[in-house]
């Protein structure tokens, strides 16, 4: 592999263990430093986030018995943004019968990613599928079953085969669910500390390692500093970056940020998922999208009108008429391609004049076939709480019209850097879930962010921490005392008055709505050199704006939803930057990341593989200098580099 290095830095070691794929994951666990049960009691450990990576780690570590404290901002973890994974959970269980297995199922997975994820990883994940789906059976998950009594299995895009594992369209609710009383036990058992509408405002670190955070409650303003021996990040992802998103409002990258600016590697920051099946914007004013569930592909058929001028109601409409694109561009697998596929397509019906709605921003869903074929009431059965939501959005009823759907941000693939071990290059500091890169490659399919959240908060993180907590055995954790805490402590509080004291005219959201303007414009479902320099230079100028004429009411001593927004938008803002330097850098397409100057002819992603099969790992050097590119290379030896085709 050939690549330019001016101004990089080094190459990161993985540290994947040696030896046949299948084999690497369990060679690991033996090699690996154990902390007997005795010992783990000594341990204090500090997990942050409390969806299924978060809350299954923390639940999992403690117990195992070590001692552990949760934060989450929500008044509740069961409110964390796991909850809206509708669509399903993949296994590779092969109920169905249909030739699936860990292999295809790691297959296809680094085929979505469009080559860009460590292949290690990628079967790990594949291989403890299997037992992802006992795990969350056996805590009361009410998959759906088939009439013989195996649980049942839907198809998601990217696959061929049926292994997404669902419960109608509430999977995420009903995991989330189960992860939260798995939680609620170790609190109950006094093995867990959990603390609400609480947010991690800073990393702490004490010679080279992390040893704590600080955080701020939510209802009181209070400061407060938590030492442990090794920090958890399992933040989510940082989609909220565009204003529009499917996340919730308060997703945001904070945490990950602090450790950024810390020195912990953020790694393929550009690497950001449209997903294809969102309900449009209405209109210019909105301030959030809502998701729904890419299961819906399995029965629902997507087309638009042939022509650009055909202002008919969809049902009058004949097929003649109708341009099932999709099907008709990708035969092998139709409605199923991978997201960033489905999204591309869509999004040039869209230019071509042939979007549907009031604004012109969407394509039909349409469920008639189905319906049809197999009746309103087994539809219902499988989307009925999918339909309900989106008829109260829209006044539409999906059984009668199709439903209007449009590509919008949702999955960041990017994220911290972190080895086969989730450790981050801060020693002592881990991150699992959406908070870090290391599975999806370019592009995440479909049904895979729940079995990654419950892979690394079950199995994979309480397995591998051990190796650096060993290390540690009868050293106290650093005292909150300690002048690392007292100078954290001391950055945040300056921070927050640094908002405070701004006293400019412009609110929290007008520059958070610019930048996602900025972003979508120039650094979302396609890129170019042009726009990506000048997004550049507009998120430089709208930064400096924002640090002279941002408003923040209120103080920093109570509730202050106004002063928590300030500083997520304003991380957000940096974060931006990266973003756009790493398109930039990137000079290919690949999955998510679609250079405009670097496409099949046929329009499809075209990656360089001799100078790009890499991870960028990007290196924070300060406020006003740019960023240290470093690489891990990518080695493929069980999936064949090829250009991805869906036809």
């Amino acid at each position: 592999m050939t690549m330019n290095t001016e101004g990089n830095g080094t190459m990161l070691d993985p540290k994947v263990p040696e030896g046949p794929i299948q084999d690497k994951w369990t060679k690991r666990k033996f090699d690996v430093k154990l902390v007997n049960p005795a010992n783990r009691r000594k341990y204090d450990l500090i997990v942050v986030g409390t969806g299924l990576a978060g809350a299954g780690a923390a639940a999992a570590l403690g117990e195992l018995g070590y001692n552990v404290k949760a934060f989450t901002y929500n008044d509740s973890s069961r409110r964390a943004h796991s909850i809206a994974a509708q669509g399903g959970i993949n296994a590779a269980k092969n109920y169905p019968n249909d030739n699936d297995s860990v292999f295809r199922l790691f297959y296809d997975t680094v085929k979505g990613g469009d080559y860009r994820s460590r292949e290690a990883n990628v079967y790990r994940l594949a291989e403890v599928s299997n037992s992802i789906i006992d795990q969350t059976v056996a805590q009361g998950a009410p998959y759906a079953r088939e009439y013989g009594g195996l649980l049942d299995n839907r198809s998601f895009g990217g696959a061929q085969v049926s292994r997404t594992f669902y419960a109608r369209g509430q999977t995420g609710q009903q995991l989330l669910l189960t992860a939260y009383q798995a939680l609620a036990r170790q609190v109950g058992l006094g093995n867990v500390e959990l603390f609400t509408r609480t947010e991690m405002l800073e990393l702490v670190t004490k010679d080279g390692r992390a040893v704590g955070i600080v955080t701020r409650d939510l209802v009181t303003g209070e400061i407060t500093s938590h030492s442990a021996h090794a920090v958890v990040l399992a933040t989510g992802g940082y989609s909220n970056v565009y204003f529009l998103s499917t996340n919730a409002m308060n997703c945001n990258g904070t945490a990950a940020w602090r450790a950024y600016r810390k020195g912990a590697f953020f790694a393929n920051p550009s690497f950001t998922q449209i997903h294809p099946t969102c309900i449009p914007a209405s209109d210019e004013h909105q301030s959030k999208l809502t998701l729904m569930s890419e299961s819906l592909r399995n029965d629902g058929r997507i087309w638009v009108p042939k022509r650009a001028d055909d202002t008919r109601a969809p049902n009058e409409i004949p097929e003649d008429d109708r341009d099932y694109y999709l099907e008709r561009q990708y035969p092998a697998f139709g409605n199923l391609v991978p997201r960033d596929v489905a999204s591309r397509a869509a999004m040039r019906m869209i230019e071509q004049g042939r979007g549907v709605g009031p604004l012109k921003n969407g394509v039909y869903l349409d469920f008639t076939d189905s319906i049809n074929r197999l009746g309103r009431q087994t539809i219902e059965d499988r989307y009925g709480n999918l339909f309900e939501m989106y008829e109260r959005i829209t006044d539409e009823d999906p059984y009668v019209m199709p439903m209007r759907i449009y590509p919008a941000p949702h999955y960041t693939m990017g994220g911290l850097w972190v080895d086969y071990n989730l450790e981050t290059t801060i020693p002592g500091l881990f991150s699992s879930g959406e908070a870090n890169f290391s599975d999806h490659g370019a592009n995440r399919l479909g049904a895979s962010a729940l079995m990654q959240g419950v892979a690394d908060g079950y199995f994979v993180l309480p397995a591998t921490i051990s190796g650096y907590l060993a290390n540690w055995l009868n050293e106290p954790p650093v005292p909150t005392d300690d002048e690392a805490f007292t100078a954290a402590e001391q950055e945040v509080r300056d921070r927050l008055n640094r908002f405070l004291s701004i006293d400019g005219t412009h609110s929290v959201d007008y520059f958070h709505r610019r930048l996602g303007k900025i972003m979508i414009d120039e650094c979302g479902m396609s890129r170019d050199r042009k726009g990506l320099e000048k997004a550049l230079e507009q998120i430089s100028a709208l930064r400096a704006e924002f640090w002279k004429d941002l408003k923040v009411l209120g103080t920093d001593e109570s509730l202050n939803q106004s002063l928590e927004r300030a500083g997520r938008v304003a991380d957000f803002l940096e974060l931006a930057e990266l973003m756009v330097r790493d398109a930039l850098d990137r000079e290919e397409s690949c999955g998510g990341h679609f250079r405009l100057e670097h496409q099949t002819e046929d329009g499809e992603a075209r990656r360089d593989d001799e100078n790009y099969a890499f991870v960028s790992a990007w290196q924070w050097t300060g406020e006003d200098s740019p960023p240290i590119r470093h690489a891990e290379p990518l080695e493929f030896e069980y999936v064949a580099l090829t250009q991805r085709s869906y036809k």
